[in-house]
């Protein structure tokens, strides 16, 4: 796996029930959160861009997906300051592909 379960499994002390768990609600929430934020940098509303690259951030961050971890920390920056639309969509469309990647694996994982 390219990712690493390290937190979780710090958090869960291991215990595979809880990290199935947690993978399948990110696997339930994280598409619904990645697509309104797609629309929300499309309407360029930056409040509800920061909004769901906050509450994208730290599952990336528990599931070790760094780079979209990263990405988010980064559009949560953007969307609160400069409002650099190019930017955001940059960083966008970077941590879509690597969610996409992370779905996969994790749908995997599951099985």
């Amino acid at each position: 796996m390219k990712y690493s379960l390290d937190k979780l499994n710090e958090l869960s002390g291991g215990d595979n029930e809880f990290n199935a768990s947690v993978i399948e609600t990110f696997l339930l929430e994280t598409p619904e959160d990645l697509a309104k934020l797609q629309k929300s940098v499309s309407n360029k509303e930056f409040d509800l861009i920061y909004q769901f690259a906050h509450k994208i951030k730290p599952n990336a961050d528990l599931l070790g997906i760094e780079t979209v971890r990263e990405h988010m920390l980064t559009m949560e920056g953007h969307a609160r300051g400069d409002k650099d639309i190019d930017a955001i969509n940059s960083l966008l469309k970077e941590a879509e592909s690597e969610l996409q990647n992370a779905f996969s694996e994790f749908k995997a994982y599951l099985r």
